[in-house]
């Protein structure tokens, strides 16, 4: 069968890469044509745009470039027009996906979603149109089917989160070695890395027998994070090496996302950073109704990891909190049961990737 996958994001690139490993499995046959990154073409399936083209943050931001998106919308529907696939598969990025959705129900195409949007956190009326033109969605946080069928009245299946088959692979073939290594985690996005990577080098000199290792995206250029990084001493940085940076790493600075929850996974003690513009931060206050904004504090339904968010992302309240981190033998005991009982959760939904191929196969041969 023919697959067109679109992934708009990092973490969708990496869990896209292993639903197409699994779609390849139960159908050796499988054609697949994707937006998404370099592990998904690496995965077998042909790449027709990056996703760090894609990316963009923020309520403002995505306003400033909307001309490019409207572009990347019609780009997008003449090449799912052109290649005419069996089923349209799209993963997390709602923002793009869900109007493709739209669009590809019109025209007749079966369509699954993959990481349902987090209709819980805001916009849930966004749920009446979803119903309509999405046929299967595959949901991987533990709350989401329950909360959606009590809230909207619709069947959706949880598939377990993908992240737990991939660390625990990754942990089965590397060693742990903690080391005095504090991971800096900006996130994937040039707007994102430029606003928090500054205030998490500051607290770099404050920390000095410590190494500070900044974890580059695998979509933006080596030279992009040059200027942040001149004059710094006790910093280094790696690129395609998240995971192995996690597993030597005493403490981390995390940019809230999936590397929040990866880097739980990984029982790394962390704080939680967030900084965006005056502008979205203050549409978001307004919009987003959640109480926390880590998937760690969101799945255990309290504050587990410290959040620093807009104006509380500052120098001294890193330096307090990593000091804490580093320092607290209570708080690391504390942190590490906590983690504990979040990978038992999140690992009781059993192995995404083949769940969601497994679902996706059936629905296909219905």
């Amino acid at each position: 069968m023919k697959y067109y996958i679109i992934a708009g994001e990092a973490s969708g690139d990496l869990h896209g890469s292993n639903l197409i490993k699994q779609l390849k499995i139960q159908d050796p046959s499988a054609q697949i044509q994707c937006w998404g990154g370099d592990l998904m073409n690496a995965a077998g399936a042909n790449l027709v745009k990056h996703y760090r083209d894609l990316a963009f943050m923020g309520f403002s931001e995505v306003i400033k470039n909307l001309p490019t998106i409207l572009g990347n919308l019609n780009f997008c529907k003449k090449d799912i027009l052109s290649y005419q696939p069996d089923v349209l598969i799209l993963i997390d990025y709602p923002g793009f996906n869900l109007r493709i959705a739209e669009w590809a129900k019109q025209q007749g195409f079966k369509v699954v979603y993959y990481i349902a949007p987090q209709v819980w956190a805001w916009k849930a009326n966004r749920v009446k149109k979803m119903k309509q033109c999405i046929d299967l969605m595959l949901c991987i946080l533990p709350f989401e089917k329950n909360y959606i069928k009590e809230q909207w009245n619709w069947e959706v299946n949880y598939v377990g989160h993908p992240l737990i088959e991939v660390i625990e692979e990754f942990k089965a073939s590397h060693p742990s070695e903690p080391k005095q290594i504090v991971a800096l985690l900006p996130g994937s996005r040039k707007q994102e890395i430029a606003k928090k990577l500054p205030i998490m080098l500051s607290v770099a000199s404050h920390f000095p027998d410590y190494e500070f290792v900044v974890a580059k995206a695998p979509g933006q250029e080596d030279q992009f994070y040059e200027p942040f990084l001149a004059g710094q001493t006790n910093v280094k940085v790696v690129k395609d090496s998240t995971y192995a940076l996690l597993m030597q790493s005493s403490a981390a600075l995390v940019t809230s996302g999936t590397a929040t929850l990866e880097t739980a996974l990984f029982s790394v003690p962390e704080v939680v950073c967030y900084k965006g513009s005056n502008i979205s931060y203050q549409i978001a206050r307004r919009l987003v109704k959640i109480k926390y904004i880590s998937l760690v504090n969101l799945i255990m339904d309290k504050e587990i990891v410290k959040e620093l968010i807009q104006d509380e992302l500052n120098t001294n309240n890193l330096v307090r909190e990593l000091n804490m981190l580093l320092n607290n033998t209570n708080q690391q005991e504390s942190l590490k049961m906590e983690y504990s009982k979040l990978y038992q959760r999140l690992s009781a939904g059993g192995h995404a990737s083949q769940n969601a191929a497994s679902l996706i196969m059936y629905f296909l041969k219905k």
